[in-house]
């Protein structure tokens, strides 16, 4: 039975201009929350180059004068407290914990997703649960469990949580990543005699390195920006950033120009991640392609 082709559409007709107005009017409404969500950073980062009293008025100075005094002050010229440990404990707990989460994940995703488990979206959901229960709720009984074991203001401590929080999530982005990898690369590793270990860093990881790194950008994030056991469980030792940042707001004399500093710099890591792991991130989507 033959079929007369279905003629394109004009460049000029309703509907290809209703669907330019469409895309036009979606274009601008992604626009507009693009700007929405930068203007407060960019209003933080203008702000710590402010003197305090210029960001202390209200309403705002915008065209006030630009200063160094928030840095000097973050960087303990005046006070002289350094930044560095809280800044080098947040980095060495994100790294390790990030490191560890791919190392557990992977692995299981790899079960989960090709190896024959039963009832593999009963674990899945299993995982997704744990996230659902608020930090809050287990704070007491870590704390306690800390204190018995002598683990209070320890590194490690926020290394163990930051894994354990941060694998569920790893599990799950993983699983959804290696389901994508071609079966027929795995055969064939298997008829070339290659074990466990050799298809996992061999065959599996180069094809699913976009997902790599996109889990391991969410995990750097995730513990990067903890604050809550941060803050009850370390001191002077252990303290990361964030809790650094919060001991910044005193309530004597002025403090936005310092903090907005603090703050812009405390970024920096998680935004320079951003933007090394942001071609893998839109490769993500292309796993599953056979040469």
């Amino acid at each position: 039975m033959n079929r007369t082709p279905l003629a394109p559409r004009r460049p000029g007709s309703p509907a290809v201009r209703r669907r330019r107005r469409t895309g036009s009017l979606l274009g601008l409404a992604a626009w507009i929350c693009g700007i929405g969500f930068f203007l407060p950073v960019a209003w933080m980062v203008l702000t710590s180059f402010h003197s305090e009293t210029d960001a202390a008025t209200n309403p705002p100075s915008v065209g006030a004068g630009l200063s160094l005094h928030g840095y000097r002050e973050f960087f303990g010229a005046g006070s002289g407290v350094s930044p560095w440990p809280p800044l080098i404990n947040s980095l060495t707990a994100s790294v390790v914990a990030t490191l560890l989460v791919l190392l557990l994940a992977v692995p299981a995703a790899y079960a989960l997703a090709i190896k024959p488990v039963r009832k593999w979206s009963d674990v899945l959901f299993f995982f997704l649960s744990t996230k659902m229960l608020p930090l809050v709720a287990g704070l007491l009984p870590i704390y306690l469990v800390a204190q018995n074991t002598g683990m209070l203001d320890s590194i490690w401590l926020l290394v163990l949580l930051y894994t354990s929080m941060n694998l569920p999530i790893a599990v799950w982005m993983m699983r959804s990543f290696l389901a994508e990898v071609p079966v027929e690369m795995l055969e064939a590793a298997s008829i070339d005699g290659a074990g466990l270990t050799c298809t996992l860093t061999r065959i599996v990881a180069p094809v699913a390195m976009p997902g790599i790194a996109a889990t391991a950008l969410i995990s750097f994030i995730f513990s990067w920006n903890e604050l809550l056991f941060a803050r009850v469980l370390t001191g002077i030792v252990a303290g990361t950033s964030p809790v650094f940042l919060t001991g910044l707001v005193t309530s004597q004399g002025l403090f936005l120009a310092k903090v907005c500093a603090a703050a812009t710099v405390i970024s920096l890591p998680v935004i320079v991640a951003g933007f090394a792991a942001q071609d893998k991130l839109v490769q993500g989507l292309s796993l599953g392609a056979v040469k």
